[in-house]
């Protein structure tokens, strides 16, 4: 009897197989809480990981950085919420949509949600949906309050929308809601994440979950650029060291432009490496003595994290127009993560303009428009 393999590509998501592995090897753990039975890791470690999957799967690594950092965001939730999820099974995931398209209304001992949420990436192995909407103020003129809304699978049906060009096995596809309920203690804040004051910190009490929701998120979805643009300059170097011009019959290898470009990416790779793991080991130091992040550091992180993705696609695309005609061609080594890199550059997150001019903002001395921080 032959087993037919379909590709993650053709699949459009990650194999139930290649999720079997993951698991394994512990990484959608890597930032759950010890009392659940997680590592409680060093962030640095699981982006780490996430970026070196990158290099060989980039909608693996997408969907790892998605799904593992839900584990940490349970954490903040009330104790109630983390049982609810993990109380027979810690393995348990939780896709999102954290973008507030959906509708609220407040309903005795919690609220009503109703809508569509689109790009829940790996929405097909959770149990649970993280999904982001607005909380009508009981006051008008109060602030809004933006919450994380924990749905459980029975009260969501998923729209397989997923057709894309690229980051094509992350199974990013639409949730649908049609007025469930949920209790306040299925919701976090917004607000506690960026005070990094959350219900479940007593529960959780380690330092990795003081740090800010924000921070956490956004290196979830950019840390990925990093591996596709190892995997481009790892696919360049492969084709190029035995490419031959069809010009003059000569070793492309030889040539200072294909010299230079291949030193100038790994150079770029290096400085965004450098940098996150900066900030984020500094993130870390903070927290662990207990002392305030700087609004002024907390602004540039947002940018840098976005930034690396401009960077990481810069390179890629010098990438791939140094390898010639046939890098168009299907099959090429290198199309894929020019395609992927493309598709997480145009998560919202990774979109450096606003957070730049935020940044710059606060340098200038201006107070900060940007509370995802």
């Amino acid at each position: 009897m032959s087993v037919h393999f379909q590709s993650p590509i053709a699949l459009r998501r990650v194999p139930d197989e290649t999720m079997a592995d993951l698991h394994d090897a512990g990484f959608l753990r890597l930032l759950q809480p010890s009392r659940w039975g997680g590592a409680e890791a060093h962030p640095g470690l699981f982006f780490e990981v996430q970026s070196t999957l990158a290099a060989g799967c980039p909608s693996t690594a997408w969907v790892l950085g998605v799904l593992g950092v839900h584990a940490w965001q349970l954490a903040l939730f009330p104790l109630e919420a983390q049982e609810e999820v993990w109380g027979r099974d810690s393995t348990t995931l939780i896709s999102s949509s954290y973008a507030p398209t959906g509708k609220v209304e407040r309903a005795p001992g919690g609220y009503r949600i109703s809508g569509r949420w689109s790009f829940s990436s790996g929405c097909d192995h959770g149990q649970w949906a993280f999904l982001g909407g607005f909380v009508p103020p009981e006051k008008a003129g109060d602030p809004p309050d933006m919450r994380t809304f924990l749905v459980p699978r029975a009260d969501y049906q998923i729209d397989d929308n997923w057709h894309v060009m690229g980051l094509r096995a992350t199974g990013s596809k639409d949730v649908v809601v049609d007025g469930a309920f949920v209790p306040e203690h299925r919701t976090h804040r917004f607000t506690d994440g960026f005070k990094q004051k959350s219900p479940g910190n007593p529960h959780n009490p380690a330092p990795l979950f003081r740090l800010p929701f924000g921070q956490i998120f956004v290196r979830s979805v950019s840390t990925s650029a990093i591996g596709i643009a190892q995997g481009a300059l790892d696919a360049y170097r492969a084709v190029t060291a035995k490419r031959i011009a069809a010009s003059d019959g000569g070793k492309v290898a030889e040539d200072p432009a294909a010299q230079t470009v291949c030193a100038r990416a790994a150079a770029e790779l290096d400085g965004v490496r450098l940098v996150l793991q900066r900030n984020m080991d500094e993130l870390m130091t903070l927290v662990s003595a207990e002392r305030e992040i700087p609004m002024e550091r907390r602004v540039q992180y947002r940018f840098d994290s976005s930034l690396a993705v401009e960077r990481c696609v810069a390179a890629v695309d010098m990438l791939f127009t140094a390898s010639g005609g046939r890098a168009i061609f299907e099959g090429s080594p290198i199309q894929r993560f020019f395609l992927d890199a493309h598709s997480a550059r145009a998560h919202y997150a990774n979109n450096p303009d606003k957070p730049g001019r935020n940044a710059g903002g606060v340098m200038l001395g201006l107070r900060t428009t940007d509370y995802f921080l």
